[in-house]
């Protein structure tokens, strides 16, 4: 079953891309032009969004370098320990609306720090699953075709994101406590 799952995904790409094209040459559109047109638009997309990006990289970064995030870790252990939230998490859980890879380095520190199969990697592997990187979904796409509006976009979506991380927090506590 291994090798016939191995094989499928070597073959998925190469057998999308030549429907695509046969189905281009079929409805008679011209493929590879259509293709570069789109490619000069997505590079067109990329430098409106660059500024974006660049900034939220810059704000968790210096969260990060400055100890911030972790002194309030430490300030917070307490509260956290009484409700089974390991305080290694808390960095995670604050960064993670802002930058995946912000967010996926600071899950890495839990891992190796704490072991994979401990209850912090546990609960920082749901959490990462459980949660979006809003910030930067809403500056990307928003950016990209110009929507300068959107505080009810990020109310909602730091709110999914709250709502995630409770429910992450509620499983792992009544799964793995």
């Amino acid at each position: 079953m291994k090798e016939i799952l191995n094989t499928l995904s070597n073959l998925i790409l190469p057998l999308i891309i030549l429907i695509i094209m046969l189905s281009g040459f079929f409805k008679k559109v011209p493929v590879y032009e259509t293709f570069t047109e789109g490619a000069k638009e997505g590079l067109k997309i990329s430098f409106k969004i660059i500024p974006c990006l660049v900034a939220i990289m810059a704000a968790v970064s210096m969260l990060r370098a400055s100890g911030a995030i972790e002194t309030l870790a430490q300030f917070l252990s307490g509260p956290l320990e009484a409700l089974k939230i390991p305080a290694d998490t808390l960095p995670l859980m604050l960064t993670r609306s802002l930058s995946g890879g912000a967010t996926l380095g600071i899950f890495s520190d839990v891992v190796n720090a704490n072991g994979a199969n401990s209850y912090a990697a546990k609960l920082s592997a749901v959490i990462v699953g459980s949660s979006e990187t809003t910030f930067y979904v809403l500056s990307v796409y928003f950016g990209a075709i110009g929507i300068k509006k959107f505080r009810h976009a990020v109310l909602t979506g730091v709110l999914a994101d709250i709502t995630g991380i409770i429910t992450a927090i509620i499983v792992c506590n009544w799964l793995m406590a």
